[in-house]
């Protein structure tokens, strides 16, 4: 065995002291760690976009075929034609956009679009109409990506228009801003 020319290492012969010690100031850092955590209140104000942590389902987007929509169908009830989930505003919860419209056995009512919210279980509501059935418009190509809605309304010049075949359409998007959908229309292919 070589000797070492160094002089015996203190801490290499351990006691009960030397174990509290060292319990001692891993409970301070710990403490201190705990102090130093960001205050509550203010990171509750910060907006954030996690939708969900491990072990947590991402929340639900509302069930469009259980809300009640201001349609008057005259007793035929009403059909949701088209339905796309997605976080409009930004606050990590699911909406959705409904195109609804009357049942009819023939021809094509106008249609609806509505955006729903409501929490797990909770009963969706209404809380936009982006297309009244009261303006006589049909829907085609809808989406819902990145926080905008996008359609093609189909709509009717005239009076003398007959109603299997719409002779005007737009291309629209709504986007939430300000605390509100804005509306914009998008230019067609081949347009001025």
């Amino acid at each position: 065995m070589q000797t070492s020319e160094l002089p015996d290492l203190a801490h290499t012969d351990t006691k009960p002291l030397h174990w509290l010690a060292t319990a001692t100031a891993m409970a301070a850092v710990v403490a201190a760690a705990g102090m130093l955590q960001p205050d509550p209140a203010a990171s509750a104000s910060t907006p954030h976009r996690t939708t969900a942590q491990h072990g947590t389902a991402p929340a639900a987007a509302p069930d469009p075929e259980r809300a009640t929509y201001p349609l008057e169908c005259g007793g035929a009830g009403n059909t949701v034609a088209e339905q796309q989930p997605g976080d409009l505003d930004g606050d990590g919860r699911p909406e959705t956009v409904a195109v609804v419209h009357c049942a009819a056995g023939s021809g094509t009512p106008p249609s609806g679009v509505y955006v729903l919210t409501g929490g797990s279980g909770a009963t969706p509501r209404v809380v936009a109409t982006l297309v009244d059935p009261a303006e006589k418009l049909s829907v085609g190509d809808f989406a819902v990506r990145d926080g905008i809605i996008s359609a093609t309304l189909f709509g009717y010049s005239s009076a003398d228009v007959p109603q299997c075949c719409p002779d005007q359409q737009e291309k629209v998007t709504w986007q939430w801003r300000g605390g509100a959908f804005v509306r914009a229309t998008r230019s067609a292919p081949g347009s001025a």
